[in-house]
């Protein structure tokens, strides 16, 4: 037997699948974008809350406790009481727990904002993700569609303040109502009729995914896929079908609402559809908002088991190229609607509510495409340079520092092996620091430091071939006194600055 103590295995380092590390240009390109999507909806009068990650299950509505261990769809684990908390799924859920938690102590209309993680338990793969941000605006307590038609007009303000221009943008709105109705005037009203009503919803989920011909098929009598496997259909005749797929076809609206009226006559929910729609669009372009920012289009289908009145999405119109090399329409970057059932599951009494979300990774996605992001500038910290350890000559670069901070300059003191000069500026060549300030005993005995222009220095040391034109040059260091530090750095970031205006006005 060997008694040997056996040597640790090393963990291995792994990042869980369908999750991101971010990193600091990815960052700073969030928190550029989010910033410009507060103040619009601070301008509207909306106002920000946080909810905790964690919600009790069953508080998160689709996702219920029906197993040992609810976790189909959502992060689960059970407290110590022995209740079931998840992460939650979206932004909505618990905004609507937090109202119906607190509904004698808020305002309504109650006016509110969130961003922030969610996480779904779904099988990840490109582009899809376990945990995303999200950003969303709500309004609870407005039973009018002057709240949706606002929130439209927010949806628009928002994509022209990140600087998607009018043209590359569509918010377009339907809503749940019409469909109703015409599922009633094709003979699928009333509670036996709910479980084929409901395959008729799914059905027209695929219309992006499977177009008119595939949606038909799931409509009637079924689809077989590419491996074979068959998708029972909502059974509808051709009729029905047809009448169906008319209404999700509509493309516009103007020339399309006498027949769509037509087609939901007699049927409350869809005469009471219509209307809203038609309100909408007159608030909307009473406030200058016209077809070529936000449109009544009855082909937008997105949630439609959840929403109860106007649902809308907004829409990028622009080319991009895909992973495939093909020019493909970027698509949509969030949406939303109204959600009438939601508070009123806590509260026993009707709460409207009305709200859209913005998929933040996808919208940045989008805005590096157009170039509107990441464009502003972050500069690299100025580095003092350490050429002695002890605590007189430490505590001299770290009150330099601490002055260029002060000064509202980005600084930091080397905090490696300073006893390796050249890796100091390596390390300041690798990181891009633009300016080093080196101060040895020789400048500390008369007071003095020697500023490196380092970006200047790396362009000069380009253009000068011979030792001689290299002394003459000094390659863009000069010795300043100590008192004119700040100043000194300030007048070379400020050249720097204009350089690099220059090269991009060329």
């Amino acid at each position: 037997m060997n008694d040997k103590q056996k040597k640790p295995q090393k963990l291995k380092a792994r990042l869980p699948r369908g999750f991101v590390d971010r990193t600091a240009g990815d960052i700073r390109a969030v928190n550029e974008m989010t910033a410009k999507i507060r103040e619009v909806y601070e301008h509207y009068g909306f106002d920000p809350l946080e909810t905790p990650l964690f919600e009790y299950t069953d508080a998160l509505g689709k996702f219920l406790p029906d197993s040992d261990r609810p976790n189909e769809g959502v992060f689960s684990l059970q407290d110590d009481d022995e209740q079931w908390m998840s992460l939650r799924y979206d932004l909505t859920a618990p905004l609507a727990r937090h109202v119906a938690e607190n509904f004698n102590e808020i305002q309504l209309p109650y006016r509110t904002y969130r961003a922030g993680y969610v996480f779904r338990n779904e099988k990840p793969g490109p582009g899809r993700f376990r945990q995303f941000m999200q950003f969303d605006a709500d309004t609870v307590g407005a039973p009018g569609v002057q709240a949706d038609a606002e929130m439209c007009m927010m949806m628009a303000d928002t994509l022209e303040a990140l600087g998607i221009k009018r043209g590359d943008y569509l918010i377009r709105v339907n809503n749940r109502k019409v469909l109703d109705g015409v599922l009633e005037a094709i003979g699928l009203g009333g509670d036996d009729k709910a479980g084929q009503r409901l395959n008729v919803l799914r059905a027209i989920d695929k219309l992006d995914k499977f177009g008119p011909e595939g949606v038909a098929l799931l409509l009637g009598p079924g689809r077989k896929d590419e491996s074979g496997d068959f998708t029972k259909g909502a059974g509808l005749d051709k009729e029905q079908i047809d009448k169906v797929l008319f209404f999700v076809g509509i493309t516009d609206y103007a020339e399309s609402a006498v027949r769509l009226a037509e087609l939901v006559a007699g049927t409350a929910k869809g005469g009471e559809g219509v209307e809203e729609l038609n309100f909408i669009g007159a608030l909307v372009t009473s406030a200058g908002y016209q077809s070529d920012r936000i449109k009544i289009d009855p082909s937008v289908v997105r949630g439609l088991e959840y929403y109860t009145g106007p649902v809308y999405e907004a829409e990028l119109t622009f080319d991009v190229t895909n992973e495939k090399g093909e020019k493909v329409v970027f698509g949509s970057v969030g949406g939303g609607g109204r959600y009438d059932g939601l508070v009123s599951r806590f509260m026993g009494q009707p709460v409207p509510a009305t709200g859209f979300s913005i998929g933040v990774s996808r919208l940045m996605t989008a805005l590096k495409n157009l170039g509107k992001l990441g464009a502003s500038e972050v500069i690299e910290p100025v580095l003092v340079t350490v050429m002695d350890g002890d605590v007189e000559a430490m505590g001299r670069y770290q009150k330099m520092t601490q002055e260029l901070r002060a000064a509202g300059i980005r600084a930091e003191m080397f905090q490696g092996n300073w006893k390796k000069f050249g890796n100091q500026l390596k390390y300041a060549d690798r990181r891009g620091c633009p300016v080093a300030i080196i101060q040895g005993g020789d400048e500390r005995a008369t007071s003095v430091v020697q500023i490196k222009d380092l970006i200047e220095g790396k362009r000069l040391s380009g253009e000068i071939e011979d030792n001689a034109s290299w002394r003459e040059a000094r390659v863009a260091q000069e010795t300043a006194p100590e008192a004119d530090l700040v100043a000194k750095v300030k007048e070379i970031l400020a050249a720097q600055a204009e350089d690099r205006k220059r090269a991009a006005n060329v």
